[in-house]
């Protein structure tokens, strides 16, 4: 099997709860909360770890509650290398509303990183590469670290013979999607219609506007949510996998799910296209967990035969 390997450079403290009713100006009581080690790329070293496989993850972490961050992974038996990170590591709170089902999800800031703070994390990727491994980058970049830096960190990769996962947002994403640099680049729906200016209404038109990005990276992903996940890529093929109809408790953490399953076929020897319909039972698995707890293996291998594939 390839190494895996995630980089979270701007991970969180987890906190998830639920409430009788979420309304504004009022003391809200909520039930006791689960707290969950997070951050992209922590995610998806926790769903590999839960499929059954094995993930270095790559954390930058900072004060009392990247501690805690850190003692949560351990705990979960991860292997973990940590990159000291300015302040103390942010948190996240999500609370469902028991009456409508409805999820608020908070996100807090982290620390300002210092331009030593980005040249300290790409210097630690640089020592953690292993030749022919799958490098995951998922997740934000942290206040301070321009997506310029996502440069360096691909030519580090490549130049190790390894091969970049990346599922980001924003900033990152447009230059990444602009200029390349990642092999396989993830985005949600939400983030194609962002790039594409366009409402992307279904199979079809997603399996088009994913195309025209491999020209700068060889293999694009688009999730749909229940709608499923379409991949194409610079050879010219696409393909389709659909989610599996399941009962929904919590979408938090189902693109990292996905990433886990997707990086963790990859990493056993799969054709992309199977690592693509590994992805969504992972995606569909998670959705099925309350907070943050993503995946559980019974659930994907029950739903994997139901996450059809298809050529487009």
């Amino acid at each position: 099997m390839r190494p895996i390997l995630t980089l979270t450079p701007n991970p969180a403290l987890d906190l998830s709860a639920s409430a009788p009713s979420v309304r504004p100006n009022v003391k809200l009581r909520c039930s006791p909360a689960t707290v969950e080690p997070g951050g992209g790329g922590v995610n998806v070293s926790r769903a590999v770890h839960q499929l059954g496989g094995t993930s270095c993850c790559l954390v930058a972490l900072g004060g009392a509650t990247g501690a805690a961050l850190e003692t949560g992974l351990t705990a979960r038996g991860l292997d973990v290398l940590r990159v000291e990170a300015p302040g103390d590591t942010r948190q996240s709170l999500a609370v469902t509303s028991e009456d409508s089902g409805d999820q608020f999800r908070f996100s807090l800031a982290a620390a300002d990183w210092a331009e030593a703070d980005c040249a300290r994390f790409i210097d630690a990727v640089k020592a953690a590469v292993a030749p022919g491994a799958l490098i995951v980058l998922s997740g934000s970049l942290p206040p301070g670290m321009a997506p310029e830096w996502l440069a360096p960190l691909g030519a580090i990769v490549a130049q190790a013979g390894a091969e970049l996962v990346a599922d980001t947002s924003g900033a990152s994403l447009k230059l990444l999607a602009a200029e390349g640099g990642a092999h396989t680049l993830r985005m949600d729906h939400a983030e194609a219609r962002f790039l594409s200016g366009t409402q992307l209404a279904d199979v079809a038109e997603v399996r088009a506007f994913a195309a025209t990005l491999t020209r700068a990276t060889p293999r694009v992903i688009v999730a749909m949510g229940a709608a499923g996940s379409v991949m194409a890529s610079a050879d010219g093929s696409a393909w389709h996998a659909a989610g599996a109809d399941v009962p929904v408790v919590s979408k938090v953490g189902a693109g990292d799910s996905f990433v886990g399953g997707f990086a963790l076929a990859l990493a056993r020897g799969a054709p992309p296209e199977q690592a693509l319909q590994s992805g969504m039972a992972a995606a569909s698995a998670a959705v099925m967990t309350a907070g943050t707890e993503l995946c559980r293996l019974e659930d994907y291998d029950r739903v994997l035969p139901d996450c059809t594939l298809t050529r487009l």
